[in-house]
């Protein structure tokens, strides 16, 4: 499952940099990281931090991510035309122009919504880090990376946890 994910940050003093990370979605200053994760878990990679203004697609483009051959990949509309080789899309359909979605369609796209779901509480899981969701003030380059890693590999940590706790109970 892939999807991306936004984190405000302060208003930067450089017009330059302003432009670069306003997101127009959130109407804020943001920085945006792309999130691949497993079925059931685990975050598997994290694309490197790019500006708000920056696409999901665009920064799919730009990292050429490899998939293994004959793997499902889930993703949301706003990666509309990503499709990398020997990967199986499942991806909601668009209505066409003056056109209503067919009620098959609307199945279609619920189905596929009701497992995407799952990318979307792992994120959330991510983000209980309140550094990750609340607006980030150091102004140290590097720190903003390691923050989303660091959040990342606790969400990874968690979810390796629960999973031993549940294994002793059972035995």
């Amino acid at each position: 499952m892939i999807d991306g994910t936004e984190r405000p940050i302060q208003r930067p003093k450089d017009s330059n940099t302003q432009q670069d990370t306003y997101s127009g979605k959130k109407k804020h200053n943001t920085l945006k990281n792309n999130v691949i994760s497993e079925r059931k878990g685990k975050v598997v990679f994290l694309s490197d931090t790019y500006g708000g203004r920056v696409h999901d697609k665009a920064i799919c483009d730009g990292e050429e991510y490899e998939f293994p051959e004959g793997s499902t990949l889930w993703q949301d509309s706003g990666f509309q035309g990503f499709a990398p080789k020997g990967v199986t899309i499942k991806q909601p359909r668009k209505k066409k122009p003056n056109q209503p979605l067919s009620q098959e369609d609307k199945q279609h796209n619920q189905c596929i919504s009701s497992e995407r779901v799952e990318v979307e509480h792992q994120i959330g899981s991510i983000k209980r880090c309140n550094i990750v969701s609340q607006p980030f003030r150091n102004r140290t380059d590097y720190y903003v990376d390691d923050v989303m890693e660091t959040a990342c590999g606790l969400h990874n940590f968690r979810l390796t946890h629960r999973q031993l706790n549940a294994q002793k109970k059972a035995a």
